[in-house]
């Protein structure tokens, strides 16, 4: 996709939303092992963190591990990523907090491993001074779930039908008070949201690139700014 425009700083998305697709991939190109795509991946999101703090945005959101993944994924492929959560906990995400990124885990927490939800309620109770981006990161993830908890939520709590809308969804589902995508970004080359945040992104504006995660860096970071800058926003208007 060829970019003619430069960035306008004055634009930047408050919300990116990342499908973080072709680590596997990568691995397999270059006969390695699907997980040293996946460490190469955690590489990456790293730095795409840090560059989308200096830019200004104050929201990422990254699908790491849906619901299918789990369920469908080979088992110990599947332990696998969590061990690598595990040490991407102690050897970036702890870094990260100490530079001011607010990390939370959007997700069913419920099925996870134990080690991870001790990981989860460290996050929680961290203490983030002088918070400057947030990352969610979307595990054990499915955007189906997320609206099946929400009506369940809703219900539970007895609310009139006549009060139920989409402001109260909103407050329902596991982003309540962040603000909807502006920006989905998908890499690998394929051209759909798998489930991802799909009430979130309804006004979202689309990306996707042939770009496979562990090679997506600040450069094609930059072109899918300048890519969302270029387009319309009427939200149906």
């Amino acid at each position: 996709m060829q970019i003619k425009n430069k960035l306008n700083k004055k634009n930047i998305p408050k919300h990116i939303a990342i499908i973080m697709d072709g680590n596997r991939r990568w691995a397999r190109n270059k006969g390695l092992k699907d997980i040293e795509g996946h460490e190469k991946g955690a590489e990456a999101l790293e730095k795409i963190v840090e560059v989308c703090e200096k830019l200004g945005v104050k929201t990422i959101t990254v699908y790491a591990l849906s619901t299918e993944n789990i369920r469908e994924r080979a088992k110990r492929e599947v332990l696998g990523l969590f061990n690598l959560m595990r040490m991407a906990y102690h050897k970036r995400i702890k870094k990260m907090m100490q530079k001011g990124v607010r990390v939370t885990v959007l997700g069913e927490v419920t099925g996870l491993p134990a080690t991870i939800k001790n990981l989860i309620t460290q996050l929680r109770k961290t203490y983030i001074k002088s918070e400057s981006i947030t990352l969610n990161i979307a595990l054990n993830y499915g955007g189906k779930k997320e609206l099946v908890d929400a009506i369940k939520n809703i219900v539970k709590d007895g609310i009139d039908i006549n009060k139920i809308n989409e402001e109260l969804i909103d407050k329902h589902l596991y982003t309540k008070g962040q603000s909807d995508p502006d920006l989905v970004i998908r890499t690998g080359g394929r051209i759909r949201l798998s489930n991802f945040l799909l009430w979130q992104t309804a006004y979202s504006e689309l990306y996707f690139t042939h770009i496979l995660w562990p090679d997506f860096n600040e450069k094609e970071l930059k072109k899918a700014i300048i890519w969302y800058q270029e387009q319309k926003r009427n939200f149906g208007k």
